[in-house]
């Protein structure tokens, strides 16, 4: 079966580069989870969401048409559009992830070696290390001080900024380097950024270290041992750009998995009224397990359930139960794109091909499935009919072929509750590396699909 290329949809492509426009604006400054969560929240509240924790101190009750969201600790984010129907029938729920691989500051960081201060690092999610030397990188953070003040810093994205990065061996000194396999040639521990090289003046020990903390303390008001209460992330500097003579592409960091979280908080913000209650569903920790307090494992999301159901005045442990267990899900996450220039790792008839829609994964995992949530062949119909009906472009693939390695997504996790799940998104070009490439119109069609799952499921 080969599926249409979706641009022959449209003769008229304004809404979809419109979309696309507002996606790469997006992208381009929600380089964090941090950052995502603070740009959706401003969004939600515009749109009339208020924050549940608003609604249980005042004990004000929920009904049918009202939205509230829950901030998971500043790095998860829960949007809810009470449905008609009771929550113990079920949920229509996307859920994404908004952390994305990069690099990490070490706790004690900063240090200085021949004159030269640098950064020490440590590799964050599944990155090919190699990639990520002699690019422009910027710095994102957010300092916690003793007194209780949190201080953002964002070094690299202004024009005015200047920007840092890691070294390279020289090629005329490579032969031993280059005689490593790539998964070695560059170490972890060799990830290091520089990050300056002038002494500060009348500073014998350490002076150009010295420098440095005195940059930070003028503009940040940051010490040496603010680091330890410190979260940065470095990840590639500069804005997402269009990409391809014919402008159908978009080129930019953070698309695994944002080019799904978008769409989906997108979708949900179209909405005014549903049936069922609408769940957009933004998690970080994805790419080291979804492990942690702000990960799909924790049980955030099942408390802020309750705690809505609670205020709809609807509330018991078994009524929660049937709630997860007749919800049904899209996990939106992306998959790979077949690259002409590696068919081998591919198999063609299985493949996310760029312009031909969101993509179904009715699986994932390694090899023999292995981690995977394998989605029932009755859901997969049910909403097959409704793309039918709704003309989203739509395609089916897998993550390669079937001994080349694999991945894994959330959807198990919401599984475990008993509810429908499938993986659907978005396929992509270099996926985790520093620039990873989307097509326009498969952008469009995801929040497409995503409103018309939310609409008629």
């Amino acid at each position: 079966m080969k599926t249409e290329n979706a641009w022959k949809k449209y003769a008229d492509k304004t809404e979809v580069f419109a979309f696309s426009e507002a996606y790469k604006n997006f992208i381009s400054s929600c380089k964090t989870e941090r950052e995502c969560v603070i740009e959706m929240m401003q969004q939600a509240e515009k749109a009339g969401y208020r924050n549940i924790d608003e609604i249980i101190e005042k004990g004000e009750a929920l009904k049918a048409g009202d939205k509230v969201y829950a901030n998971n600790k500043g790095k998860g984010l829960a949007l809810y559009l009470i449905g008609e129907e009771p929550l113990e029938k079920g949920m229509r729920i996307l859920g994404a992830h908004i952390d994305s691989p990069r690099l990490d500051l070490k706790q004690n960081p900063l240090y200085e070696d021949q004159e030269l201060a640098l950064l020490d690092t440590h590799y964050y999610g599944g990155v090919k290390k190699y990639q990520w030397v002699t690019i422009p990188l910027a710095l994102h953070g957010v300092v916690s001080k003793k007194d209780g003040e949190n201080v953002t810093v964002v070094i690299g994205e202004d024009e005015k900024d200047p920007v840092l990065g890691i070294s390279d061996l020289l090629i005329h000194l490579s032969q031993k380097q280059l005689q490593k396999t790539a998964a070695e040639v560059v170490e972890g521990e060799k990830l290091d950024i520089l990050v300056g090289s002038i002494p500060l003046e009348g500073e014998e020990e350490e002076p150009v270290k010295a420098q440095i903390l005195a940059i930070l303390k003028e503009k940040y008001g940051i010490e040496e041992e603010d680091f330890l209460s410190a979260e940065f992330e470095v990840v590639p500097a500069g804005k997402a750009r269009d990409y391809g003579l014919d402008r159908s592409m978009i080129m930019g960091y953070g698309q695994d998995d944002r080019v799904c979280s978008y769409p989906s908080f997108a979708a949900i913000m179209e909405q005014k009224q549903v049936k069922y209650t609408s769940v957009c569903l933004l998690v970080d920790k994805e790419e080291i397990g979804s492990v942690g307090a702000t990960g799909m494992q924790s049980k955030f999301f099942e408390n802020t359930t309750a705690e809505v159901m609670n205020a709809c005045g609807q509330y018991s442990e078994l009524k929660l139960r049937r709630a997860l267990k007749n919800s049904m899900m899209l996990s939106s996450d992306v998959s790979a794109a077949f690259d002409p220039n590696f068919p081998e790792v591919m198999e063609k008839k299985n493949s996310a091909y760029l312009g031909h829609g969101m993509t179904f994964n009715k699986y994932t995992g390694a090899r023999g499935k292995s981690g995977s949530n394998d989605a029932n062949a009755e859901y997969l119909a049910k909403l097959r009919k409704v793309m039918d009906e709704e003309q989203i472009a739509f395609q089916t693939a897998e993550l390669g072929k079937v001994d080349q390695g694999g991945g894994g997504t959330i959807a198990y996790i919401l599984a475990n509750y008993n509810m429908e799940v499938i993986d659907c998104g978005v396929a992509v070009l270099n996926m985790h590396a520093p620039w990873e490439i989307t097509s326009k119109v498969d952008v469009y069609e995801a929040y497409r699909g995503y409103c018309a799952f939310l609409q008629n499921m």
